[in-house]
């Protein structure tokens, strides 16, 4: 296994809200401190899970700006800040970039589908925008956009381009001259197992001991991956932050709850999140209100 740039273990922190749904900076500070405590060595900060589309960009770019001022020892932050229009694009990179952070994740441009050349003309914008390693974000349950993996590996070979968050299981191979990182749960371990550097993760919310367990001990890899399937599942009952949310409210980490168009879990669906956290013990001693 290859070592990845911005760590192995990345988890994709949530945005939290107060009362008011404003930006909790405090809870933020909290998270982040008690996740990298338990697992995680890098954090993607205003991603998709930190509803970064809901997030004006001054309130995503104070996030970042708090995420590198309380970043632990030897911890990587990499900001959010793809956007469908390139010059947005741009300028949330320069603004990122100019805030310390340790990279950037840029997302398929969305809804408008670039064609080949739009795609290499709008990460050859953005490279120019920094002088910090880039990761492209290939998600096309998301985007609409499916970029195949010659494509990315042509992307590659623009100047900071350094990696992929791969969300499209059917391609995760390695690709010559990227790192390879896992853009869903599921697939930790096959990256991991296939050499990749590691994971851009949603589950490391509430089981990043065990998923740092799965580089760790890589004999036991696939056993722990095993037992941590249905933490995955539920991960997923319905649109992501949504479920990791829930989760973390059950546990006693107050990250409040969503701006629209995203809604809280219904009953049905914060039941099946407390069942699998009580099946995994997580609830142990935290209060599950």
């Amino acid at each position: 296994m290859s070592v990845g740039t911005f760590g192995t273990v990345i988890t994709a922190i949530v945005t939290p809200f107060d009362d008011e749904l404003n930006v909790d900076e405090e809870a933020f500070v909290s998270l982040l401190r008690h996740l990298a405590d338990h697992g995680s060595d890098g954090f993607v900060v205003c991603g998709s899970t930190g509803e970064a589309a809901t997030l004006t960009d001054d309130e995503h770019m104070r996030v970042v700006e708090l995420a590198v001022a309380e970043k632990p020892d030897g911890v990587k932050i990499v900001a959010g800040t793809g956007s469908n229009d390139t010059r947005h694009a741009v300028e949330l990179t320069e603004r990122a970039t100019a805030l310390g952070v340790d990279g950037t994740l840029s997302v398929t441009p969305y809804y408008v589908r670039p064609n080949r050349r739009g795609l290499i003309g709008h990460y050859s914008e953005i490279a120019k925008a920094t002088d910090k390693p880039i990761l492209l974000y290939n998600i096309p349950s998301r985007t609409a956009l499916d970029i195949p993996n010659e494509l990315l590996a042509e992307l590659g070979g623009i100047d900071h381009v350094i990696g992929v968050k791969q969300a499209n299981n059917d391609n995760l191979a390695p690709i010559d001259g990227l790192e390879v990182y896992a853009g869903n749960d599921d697939v930790f371990a096959r990256t991991l197992d296939m050499g990749g550097a590691g994971g851009i993760l949603v589950a490391s919310h509430v089981v990043g001991d065990e998923m740092r367990r799965m580089v760790e001990q890589p004999e036991r890899r696939a056993e722990i991956d095993a037992s941590l399937r249905d933490v995955y599942a539920v991960m997923g009952v319905t649109t992501n932050p949504i479920p990791v949310k829930a989760a973390l409210n059950l546990l006693g980490h107050d990250v409040g709850g969503l701006r629209l168009p995203l809604v809280e879990v219904s009953e049905e669906e914060r039941a099946a999140v407390r069942a699998v956290l009580e099946r995994h013990g997580l609830l142990s001693g935290a209060s599950a209100s």
